[in-house]
């Protein structure tokens, strides 16, 4: 399955040191060169910058999303079967709408711990507050209780 991601669970990784779980857990991720500009970090070269999607589309969710959720969206519109991975919520919501499957960060966080990748998501979800990652108090409760933490 490839994987697409927007920018900030790309950073937020990359702020705690733990980049790595997304090559861990899926090998290989596609960004656009719009996200690419928006990740200020040096990439691994497991992360693909693809500059090939509909810029027609790209232009007309531009106008209410965030360039980079834009761009990354249009580029799972067009990618059968594809994993996007983006956080902020009216981005999702639109994806969600356009039939494309959808995690966050969270998720990973999730898929990590249940995988052995990390032995605490409270840790995990800890290092990620502490670098600007919010996360409400319930939502943080929800999830530890998912990985029975």
């Amino acid at each position: 399955m490839l994987v697409i991601s927007d920018a900030s669970p790309i950073i937020a990784l990359d702020d705690v040191g733990k980049l790595s779980l997304l090559k861990e857990l899926f090998g290989r991720v596609v960004i656009t060169d719009v996200v690419r500009d928006e990740v200020v970090a040096d990439l691994p070269e497991w992360i693909e910058v693809v500059k090939e999607y509909d810029h027609t589309a790209y232009l007309s969710l531009k106008q209410t999303l965030d360039p980079g959720e834009a761009s990354a969206i249009v580029l799972a519109t067009k990618t059968p079967n594809c994993l996007l991975i983006m956080d902020e919520r009216k981005g999702r919501k639109t994806a969600i709408s356009m039939g494309l499957k959808v995690t966050g960060l969270l998720g990973i966080v999730i898929e990590s711990k249940q995988t052995g990748l990390i032995s605490s998501g409270k840790g995990m979800l800890d290092a990620l507050e502490e670098h600007g990652f919010w996360l409400s108090k319930k939502l943080k409760r929800q999830v530890l209780e998912k990985l029975g933490e």
